[in-house]
């Protein structure tokens, strides 16, 4: 079975399982956190969970590593989660379907209000960092070949081979827009890669560009590059938590401790945390529980 066969029955079992009519009472007296699959989705989920903790007598449940956008999408439409970390520009166009245009304050309020008339979910504060995708190359071919740029890799591109994750290839702002956008030809079909890979795949020449989120922390570790969308193809990726709306009103303390949260980390910091987890290795827990302290939003 191909890799790409092989992520797309994992995600159906996934969202079969999360779709499943469940015999377990209902979970009013504590809240479900979700996270998708890559290492930084996992630690704003733990950050989620830990400052609910922190603040309310509630529970929190973690269920995380649900797969992609779409998964937990379904999952918390269906109630099996309350919040999770999502991105105002993947929720725009992956979910919602349409085009991105505006400042990022525009594009939060868009989600927002759509996502409270069609869906019953709403979202929390913006948590402060853009977490847009990167066309990341080797950092010495990108000093060897003197380029900055998406459309100067135009040039080098059919000698290059290409790996991607199962979801930017699929997503309405994934690889068809970019490769239309910048006429992107590569060597090879795109090699369909697990997201934790495709850093090392790269350092290692196992393919010469993956896309990537500037926030990675193993841009800087491995001498990484990220390319400059200098023609603007990705609209602002603004980090914010999706709350089910029925679950606020149960407990509007969840809203006001998330609240908290509101641009408590940038781009530099995020970046550091997800390198301290997949570099480091080091437990996200207690990453997240000294972040937290380091804001004074915990003892």
């Amino acid at each position: 079975m191909t890799i790409r066969r092989s992520s797309l029955c994992l995600s159906v079992l996934a969202a079969l399982a999360l779709l499943l009519p469940s015999c377990s009472p209902s979970h009013h007296d504590r809240i479900v956190v979700g996270s998708k699959n890559f290492t930084e989705s996992f630690i704003l989920g733990e950050l989620i969970a830990q400052q609910i903790e922190a603040h309310t007598h509630l529970k929190v449940e973690r269920r995380f590593y649900l797969a992609g956008t779409y998964i937990c999408q379904q999952a918390i439409l269906a109630g099996r989660i309350d919040i999770y970390p999502e991105y105002t520009g993947t929720a725009l166009t992956a979910i919602l379907k349409q085009r991105a245009s505006g400042t990022k304050e525009d594009v939060y309020q868009q989600v927002k209000s759509e996502y409270e008339r069609r869906f019953g979910l709403t979202l929390g504060p913006a948590l402060g960092f853009n977490d847009t995708f990167a066309m990341e190359i080797r950092g010495e071919d990108a000093r060897r070949l003197n380029i900055r740029t998406l459309s100067q890799a135009t040039a080098f591109a059919p000698q290059w081979r290409a790996g991607f994750g199962y979801e930017f290839m699929e997503r309405p702002d994934g690889y068809r827009g970019l490769a239309a956008t910048y006429g992107l030809h590569f060597a090879e079909s795109p090699r369909i890669m697990d997201l934790g890979l495709l850093a090392r795949a790269l350092k290692d020449h196992q393919i010469d560009l993956a896309a990537g989120n500037t926030t990675d922390g193993l841009i800087p570790a491995l001498d990484l590059f990220v390319l400059e969308d200098d023609r603007h193809y990705f609209p602002p990726y603004e980090a914010v938590p999706v709350m089910r709306e029925q679950t606020i009103q149960q407990h509007p303390e969840v809203a006001q401790v998330l609240a908290e949260l509101a641009g408590k980390i940038s781009d530099e910091e995020m970046q550091r945390l997800n390198y301290t987890v997949d570099g480091q290795h080091r437990d996200a827990k207690e990453v997240v529980h000294e972040f937290l302290r380091g804001k004074k939003l915990v003892p």
